[in-house]
């Protein structure tokens, strides 16, 4: 079989935390929570986005403790 065609996108967010002490968080809606609640400063920007083949979005998805067949991919980046 031949490569999904389809196009996939990583962007990168970066996020600041400023607080009295050191931030834990254990989630991204934590994060929210804490900079627009909470005790916390913060702000985020978009770093970096760019357009990610099939097989290279299968291995950022296995990287990340996900699974290719999230997109309905293999893991060589092929449609299931």
């Amino acid at each position: 079989m031949a490569q999904s065609k389809r196009k996939f996108y990583r962007t990168t967010i970066t996020v600041t935390v400023l607080s009295e002490e050191p931030f834990d968080y254990d989630n991204l809606e934590g994060v929210h929570y804490a900079i627009t609640e909470g005790e916390c400063s913060g702000h985020y920007e978009t770093t970096k986005s760019e357009t990610l083949t099939a097989k290279q979005v299968a291995e950022a998805l296995q990287a990340e403790g996900s699974d290719p067949e999230f997109f309905q991919l293999t893991d060589e980046g092929e449609d299931i």
